[in-house]
C-alpha cells in the first residue's frame, strides 16, 4: 500500500471514528432525561407523624403508569420544609432552578404552601398542595398552575361545622393555631356558625407545637360553648383533645369538633379517648373493596394506615402523570389544560373535576369515631354518617375572589 493510501485510509477511519463519537453523543443528547416530581412536606415536628409514607404513596402512582411517561423514567425527590415558610420557599426555588423539578406536591402547613405558590407562580411551575387547608389558595391566592387536592377550610367548616350546628351546638369558642391555616379554619367554620343562626362566644390563638393546653382549655371550658373547635392539626390536636380529657370538658357537657382530623391522630389518640369524635376526610381506608385492595399494596411498603394526606399524594402523582402522557409534553400550561380536562378517577376519587381556580371538586365523607365495641380490630375506627358531594362541599368558585377567573 502507498503512503498516500495508507493515509487516507487512516484519514478515513479517524472520520469514521469521529463519525461514530458524535452519533453517540448525539443519541445520548436526545435520550430524555428523567422527569423529576417533588414531595416536600413537614416530614418532622408537629405534622412528622401524619406525613410519613407519602413518598411510598408517590411510588405506588408511578408504578401504576408503568414506571415511565413519555419514555422517560419517573425521580421523585423528597424534602422536609419543617414547616418554616422561608425553608419551603427555598426548597423550591433550588428544586426548579438547579434540580428540574417540573411538580411539587404534598406541601402540607398553609404558610409554606403560600410561599411556595408565589415561587412556582414566578417560575410558570405546577404547585398541587394535598396537605395545607387554607381556602385562600384556591381564593386570593390562585394561580393558572396550582391545584388544591384533598380538603379546605371551606370543606372542613361545610361538613363538619355543619353538622354540629345541626345537632345543637349552637355556641362555639375556638381553640386555634396561630398561623396561616388556623386563622382560614376559624374564619370559615365561624362563618358557617353564624349563617346557621349561631355564636361564635370568642377564640384563643395557641403557639403551633406547643405542648400546654391547660391555660387555652381553662379559657374555652370557662366560655360556657356548647362547642368547642379545634381549629389545629396533627399533634397539636391529639393534644388538646387529651389534654381536654383530663379536665373532663367532654364530661362536663361541653362538646369538641376536631376541624381537621386524620385516621391515624385517630389511632394516636386511641378509641377510648376518641370516640364519639365527628370529623371530615375525603378518603378511608376501608370505605370498599378498591380502597381495602389499594391499602394492601401501600402497607406491603409502608406499614402504616394511609389518610387522606398519603391517598392525596397518590391521586394528585398519578393524575399528574396521565396528564404529561396525555399532553405529549411536560410543559406546566399545557399538562394543567389536560389536568382541567381529564376526569379524575382513582382510589381516592370518581369523577371528579379540577376546576379553573385549582379547586379539585370532589365527595367529602363526615364520619364518626368508633367506641371499642363497636370496633372489631385496630384500623376498624370509622363509622360514614353522611356523604357530602362536591358540589356543596366546596365553596362556589365565583365567591373565591381568584384575581384571574373573570367574574
Amino acid at each position: 500500500m502507498k503512503i498516500n493510501d495508507i493515509a487516507r485510509a487512516g484519514l478515513v477511519a479517524a472520520a469514521l471514528g469521529l463519525s461514530a463519537a458524535g452519533v453517540a453523543a448525539i443519541a445520548q443528547a436526545q435520550t430524555p432525561g428523567p422527569l423529576k416530581i417533588g414531595v416536600m412536606e413537614g416530614f418532622s415536628g408537629v405534622y412528622g407523624d401524619l406525613t410519613q409514607g407519602e413518598v411510598e404513596a408517590m411510588q405506588l402512582a408511578i408504578e401504576d403508569v408503568g414506571g415511565k411517561v413519555l419514555g422517560r423514567p419517573v425521580e421523585i425527590l423528597s424534602a422536609d420544609h419543617q414547616t418554616k415558610p422561608d425553608v419551603g420557599a427555598a426548597i423550591a426555588r433550588k428544586w426548579y432552578d438547579v434540580d428540574g423539578v417540573k411538580m411539587i406536591t404534598g406541601l402540607g402547613t398553609s404558610s409554606v404552601a403560600l410561599a411556595v405558590r408565589k415561587i412556582s407562580q414566578e417560575k410558570g411551575l405546577i404547585d398541587i398542595n394535598t396537605g395545607a387547608a387554607s381556602s385562600d389558595l384556591t381564593g386570593p391566592a390562585c394561580s393558572p398552575t396550582g391545584a388544591h387536592w384533598v380538603y379546605d377550610t371551606y370543606s372542613l367548616a361545610h361538613v363538619t361545622g355543619d353538622a354540629m350546628v345541626k345537632a345543637g351546638g349552637d355556641t362555639w369558642y375556638f381553640l386555634t393555631a396561630d398561623y396561616a391555616f388556623g386563622h382560614a379554619l376559624e374564619r370559615d367554620v365561624s362563618e358557617v356558625v353564624k349563617a346557621a343562626g349561631g355564636k361564635v362566644l370568642g377564640a384563643v390563638r395557641h403557639p403551633l407545637s406547643t405542648q400546654d393546653f391547660s391555660s387555652f382549655l381553662l379559657q374555652a371550658q370557662a366560655s360556657k360553648a356548647k362547642v368547642i373547635g379545634l381549629a389545629n392539626a396533627g399533634q397539636d390536636t391529639i393534644n388538646s383533645i387529651k389534654q381536654a380529657g383530663e379536665f373532663g370538658i367532654v364530661k362536663g357537657g361541653q362538646k369538641l369538633a376536631g376541624l381537621l382530623v386524620f385516621a391515624t391522630d385517630v389511632q394516636a389518640l386511641t378509641l377510648p379517648v376518641a370516640q364519639g369524635l365527628v370529623l371530615t376526610e375525603s378518603f378511608y381506608w376501608d370505605l370498599n373493596d378498591e380502597t381495602r385492595a389499594w391499602t394492601k399494596r401501600y402497607r406491603a411498603k409502608k406499614d402504616k394506615l394511609p389518610s387522606m394526606l398519603t391517598a392525596g399524594v397518590y391521586s394528585s402523582t398519578l393524575h399528574y402523570l396521565k396528564a404529561v402522557q396525555a399532553a405529549g409534553t411536560d410543559d406546566a400550561k399545557a399538562v394543567m389544560a389536560k389536568m382541567r380536562e381529564m376526569p379524575i378517577n382513582d382510589v381516592m376519587t370518581k369523577n371528579g373535576k379540577l376546576r379553573e381556580d385549582g379547586r379539585v371538586i370532589r365527595d367529602m365523607y363526615l364520619f364518626q369515631v368508633k367506641s371499642p365495641q363497636e370496633s372489631k380490630g385496630k384500623d376498624d375506627i370509622y363509622k360514614l354518617i353522611a356523604t357530602v358531594p362536591g358540589d356543596k362541599a366546596y365553596r362556589p368558585m365565583n365567591e373565591g375572589k381568584c384575581p384571574y377567573i373573570k367574574s
